[in-house]
């Protein structure tokens, strides 16, 4: 399987939670920060607000014995009920004698908003709840509701049967007034043979008004009979009493919500940011993007120690540098690199430094090395390795014969020899692609192991485009959360387009600009994994 295969192949989800959890623990502040304040604010709003108390009392239904039945229809009625008794109970009629009888400073508007009725699910209760900001008003509100409504709903029941009843009621008062006359007629006919005919008369008139009052009386008591099977009353089950703690607002819990939405959102704007950004993060943009093996990490280190191979040979940083000789040596076995380009995508991202101490631990390996700055634009390899830059490369396009000598300067590192960029010339891309660079190389190559050329960075110029062609493998630096994506992949497009052997990435500068692949750098690189050597101090950015 090739490189590029293996490469494109998904990352195991243990390492993507990796990645989540470590980018999580670098914006572990943020997240904090976010949680604090938003818990904070909430508090302080919270503990500012009006306390609401809620009183609640409960209605059940006591429905017709006329009307209850088993079957599904009369479940259904029992229901409808129930939810029509419930909006009526926040009804102007209900409200309106509600503040008559307690004499609220409100309207039927300001107290309905107040009142919150709910049938319980599957029962005939109604649940009548009040919030207020006085407890003894709001348990008072609450019973008041019931008990008005329970009684306007029997009012406006009974008045069903009145008429009716009322008008047997006049009947019998008349038939009884009749009744009571023809009794004080009778007294009054004294006992005679001549007023027998009329007493008979009087007694048969009796008989008929005491039938008729019997069935008036009983037309009236049918009338009641049926008044009492369909009329479905209120009764008040449950009576509100004072609360004792406010409803809202719940500071505790308030805060406590207020807080987890603040670390969501945090936690969201972490992973929004992360998405949103276009730059190389790690050895798996990389490997994703790229194609490209990662062969060294390079930490931050002090400025003052650019060439920190030589003043601290057995710090982590050194170890870096000599891991990334010999993932080199290795990346070409049957045909040794003899000549690296050492070029990156932007400005700043420690080519020359990486160049530098390249060359230094190459040659500490026993190699025969030129270290030769051919960045005839920005030269900085001079200053890094502090020598002079009188008489360097730039002097050997200028003759018939190329001459090396007094053109090197030595180093205090045995083996390695330096060829600086020397005076600037007016066409520096012209002469990186000409067939006396070429032979420069070469004759440079009859008298070293290993050539390391410093070069310009690719997206500025064209230099180690053409530089490429001349070399036999080309070094990238590339410095996490700086360099783009897009521009990764032009240079790489461009390299390879000419023909040029991309051997791998350096990553440089890790932990600069709080990059989170540098967590992975205090994992991999303790103190304790080094013998106990202290790390070095930070450095600032590098051309």
């Amino acid at each position: 399987m090739t490189q590029q295969s293996l490469s494109m192949e998904p990352q195991p989800l243990s390492e993507d939670l990796r990645h989540y959890f470590i980018l999580l623990w670098h914006w572990a502040w943020l997240i904090a920060l976010a949680t604090v304040l938003a818990a904070l604010a909430s508090y302080l709003v919270s503990d500012r607000k009006i306390p609401i108390y809620q009183a609640s009392s409960t209605l059940m239904i006591n429905e017709a014995p006329g009307t209850r039945s088993t079957d599904y229809t009369a479940v259904l009625t029992s229901q409808r009920l129930t939810q029509t008794y419930a909006e009526m109970l926040t009804k102007k009629p209900v409200l309106d004698e509600v503040i008559t009888r307690l004499e609220l400073p409100m309207d039927a508007v300001e107290l309905e908003s107040m009142v919150t009725v709910q049938p319980v699910r599957d029962t005939q209760l109604i649940d009548i709840q009040v919030e207020d900001t006085d407890p003894n008003r709001a348990a008072a509100i609450a019973n008041e509701v019931g008990k008005t409504f329970s009684e306007q709903n029997e009012d406006m029941q009974a008045s069903r049967y009145a008429s009716t009843k009322q008008s047997l009621k006049n009947q019998l008062d008349d038939i009884q007034l009749q009744i009571d006359e023809v009794n004080t007629s009778l007294a009054a006919l004294p006992e005679s043979e001549d007023n027998q005919v009329e007493r008979d008369r009087l007694e048969n008139i009796l008989t008929q008004y005491r039938q008729t009052y019997a069935s008036t009386l009983q037309s009236y008591e049918q009338v009641r009979l049926a008044e009492a099977e369909t009329l479905s009353n209120v009764l008040q089950v449950e009576l509100a009493t004072p609360p004792e703690n406010p409803v809202r607002p719940r500071v505790l819990m308030n805060t406590a919500l207020a807080g987890v939405v603040g670390a969501m959102l945090a936690v969201g704007a972490i992973f929004l940011m992360e998405a949103l950004d276009d730059t190389i993060r790690g050895p798996e943009d990389i490997k994703r993007y790229l194609q490209l093996p990662v062969l060294s990490v390079i930490h931050q280190f002090d400025e003052e120690e650019e060439t920190i191979t030589i003043s601290q040979p057995r710090s982590p940083i050194s170890e870096s540098f000599r891991s990334l000789r010999t993932n080199i040596q290795y990346s070409s076995v049957d045909f040794p690199l003899r000549k690296i380009l050492v070029t990156s995508p932007m400005q700043g991202e420690g080519k020359t430094t990486v160049a530098a101490n390249l060359g230094v631990v190459m040659a500490q390996g026993g190699k025969k090395v030129s270290l030769v700055d051919a960045d005839l634009r920005r030269p900085r390899l001079h200053h890094q390795m502090q020598v002079s830059n009188r008489g360097g490369l730039s002097s050997l396009f200028v003759g018939e014969d190329i001459r090396l000598d007094g053109a090197f300067k030595e180093s205090e590192v045995s083996g390695l020899h330096l060829l600086t960029s020397g005076n600037l010339p007016p066409n520096p891309a012209e002469l990186m692609a000409s067939e006396r660079m070429y032979r420069i190389l070469s004759t440079i190559e009859e008298q070293s192991d290993v050539i390391v050329v410093d070069s310009p960075p690719v997206t500025a110029v064209t230099d180690s485009v053409v530089l490429s062609k001349h070399v036999d493998g080309v070094l990238l630096v590339m410095e996490p959360g700086k360099t783009k994506v897009a521009a990764a992949q032009k240079i790489v497009e461009e390299l390879r387009r000419v023909g040029a052997n991309i051997i791998g990435v350096v990553l440089n500068n890790v932990g600069a600009n709080g990059s989170r692949y540098s967590y992975y750098y205090t994992y991999y690189y303790t103190d304790e994994y080094y013998g106990g050597h202290k790390a070095p101090k930070k450095r600032k950015k590098k051309k």
